[in-house]
C-alpha cells in the first residue's frame, strides 16, 4: 500500500490484505491464422493517460515522482528496533524472509529488473519509542516520512547511502506496534529525507505482516515505487476487483504474476509483444503466456480515452505455479479509477464454479476454448478459440458500442 503525499488524498491506515511454438493447441473449433501483433494498429494507440495525478494504469507515469522499473536498482536493508521494543535475535532470520524476493521480480519481469538488496547487518536503535510513530492510529505522511528519517540518520554513521536508490526498513518483531508495511514515495515539494548527498525518494517500511506476506510484501510494495496502484479494494469486500490475479491485488494470491498490462507499463514487455485493436474491427491474435518471455502477451481493445479491455494468456508455472484457472485472463483497465477503487476489473469467465480451498470465485475466471466475452455497451467482444501449453487463441472484435 502506498503512502500519498500530503496534498493529495489521504492515507489508507492499513494493508488488508516464449511462446515456444512446438507444443500443439486444442481448438475448440477451426481457428482462422493468428496475425502477429505487429501486423495490426501500433501498440500506442492503445496505450491509455493516467487520469488521477498519482498510481494508476496510465502509460505516461511520472518519471520524477517514481522510480525506473527496469535496470539494476540498488536497495540498502535496514533493521531497526526501539528502547520499548529491543532486538532480541540476530538479523539473519529477517533478511531471510526477504531475500526470495529479488529472484522472485527478476523472474516475474522477464529479467529486466533487477533487486541488488544489501542489508546492514545490525540492528540500528531508532530515537524515539516504537508507539511514537503512529502506525496503530492513523499514519499521516509526514510521520510516516520522520520515521524513515529516523531510520536513515540513525543508520548514517554505519553507511554511505549516495551508492543506494532506495530503502527498506525492517522492524524488530517486538515492535508489534508497526503492524503492516507502506511504501514511502517523496514529495518534490517538500525537503524529504538526504543523506550522503543523495535524497532517499523511496522506501518500503516493513511491519509485522512480513511474517505473514512473505518476500511477496517486497514485490507488491516495491511495486508501488514503480508508478502501480493496488488492486484490492480499500472498502467493502477486499478482493472483489481482481482477486488472486497479480500480486498489487492480493499478496498472497494463487496467480500473482504481474498482469501482462503492468509488464507493459513498467517496460518487461515491447510494444511489439502487444496486439491492439483501437477502434472498430476484427483480428485473431495468439498469445503466449504471460508467465514467461518472449511471443504476444496482451491484446487490447481501447474503449474510450481511459478504457480498454485486455486479455492475456494465463497457465500454471513459474510464479503462478498455484494459479486456481488457466486460459485466458480478461479484464476491464480504466486509468482514471483511483488506486483501491478498482482499477483493473477480472471478467468472471466461469461465475457458476465452486472455488477449491485457497481459491476465491474470481480465481477461477480464465477463460477457456468455446467461450465468449461480450460488453454490448462497449461493442466488445473476445472469443478463445484455441488453447494449449503453448498459450491461446482468440479473436478480438470491437464495433464501438450501440
Amino acid at each position: 500500500m502506498p503512502r500519498l503525499p500530503r496534498r493529495t488524498r489521504p492515507f489508507a491506515a492499513a494493508l488488508t490484505l516464449l511462446m515456444a511454438g512446438t507444443a500443439a493447441v486444442t481448438p475448440a473449433h477451426a481457428a482462422p491464422p493468428p496475425h502477429p501483433a505487429g501486423s495490426g494498429a501500433p501498440a500506442a494507440a492503445c496505450a491509455l493517460p493516467g487520469a488521477t495525478g498519482w498510481t494508476d494504469e496510465g502509460h505516461d507515469t511520472d518519471p520524477v515522482q517514481f522510480q525506473p522499473s527496469t535496470g539494476t536498482r540498488r536497495v540498502l536493508t535496514l533493521f531497526v528496533d526501539f528502547a520499548d521494543a529491543r532486538a532480541t535475535e540476530p538479523t539473519d532470520a529477517y533478511a531471510a524472509q526477504l531475500a526470495p524476493a529479488a529472484r522472485w521480480m527478476r523472474t516475474a519481469s522477464y529479467g529486466h529488473l533487477r533487486l541488488d538488496v544489501t542489508p546492514l547487518r545490525r540492528w540500528i536503535r531508532m530515537p524515539q519509542t516504537s508507539t511514537s510513530y503512529g502506525f496503530e492510529r492513523g499514519l499521516t505522511f509526514e510521520t510516516h516520512e520522520r520515521y524513515v528519517r529516523d531510520a536513515i540518520t540513525a543508520a548514517d554513521p554505519h553507511v554511505d547511502f549516495s551508492g543506494y536508490d532506495m530503502v527498506y526498513v525492517v522492524p524488530a518483531r517486538e515492535a508489534t506496534a508497526i503492524p503492516f508495511s507502506p511504501t514511502y514515495l517523496y514529495d518534490p515539494s517538500g525537503p524529504g529525507v538526504t543523506a550522503d548527498g543523495t535524497r532517499l525518494k523511496w522506501a518500503v517500511t516493513f511491519g509485522q505482516d512480513m511474517w505473514r506476506w512473505g518476500h511477496k510484501v517486497v514485490a507488491h510494495e516495491t511495486g508501488h515505487t514503480f508508478g502501480l496502484p493496488d488492486l484490492y479494494a480499500f472498502t467493502g469486500e477486499t478482493h472483489r476487483f481482481a482477486g488472486g490475479w497479480d500480486v498489487m491485488g492480493n499478496i498472497a494470491g494463487a496467480a500473482p504474476q504481474f498482469l501482462g498490462w503492468h509488464s507493459w507499463k513498467l517496460g518487461w514487455i515491447r510494444d511489439r509483444q502487444v496486439a491492439c485493436l483501437p477502434a472498430a474491427g476484427e483480428r485473431t491474435v495468439r498469445l503466449s503466456p504471460v508467465e514467461r518471455p518472449g511471443g504476444t502477451k496482451i491484446a487490447v481493445i481501447r474503449t474510450g480515452r481511459t478504457t480498454a479491455y485486455v486479455a492475456e494468456s494465463r497457465r500454471a508455472r513459474g510464479v503462478d505455479g498455484s494459479a486456481c484457472s488457466t486460459g485466458v485472463l480478461i479484464y476491464r483497465i480504466d486509468s482514471a479509477t483511483a488506486t483501491g477503487e478498482g482499477p483493473v476489473r477480472i471478467m468472471n469467465g466461469n461465475p457458476a464454479a465452486t472455488p477449491p480451498t485457497g481459491c476465491t470465485p474470481l480465481d477461477m475466471g480464465a477463460y477457456t476454448p468455446g467461450q465468449s466475452f461480450t460488453d454490448p455497451a462497449t461493442g466488445t467482444r473476445i472469443d478463445v478459440l484455441a488453447g494449449g501449453a503453448a498459450g491461446d487463441v482468440i479473436r478480438l472484435g470491437a464495433t464501438g458500442g450501440d
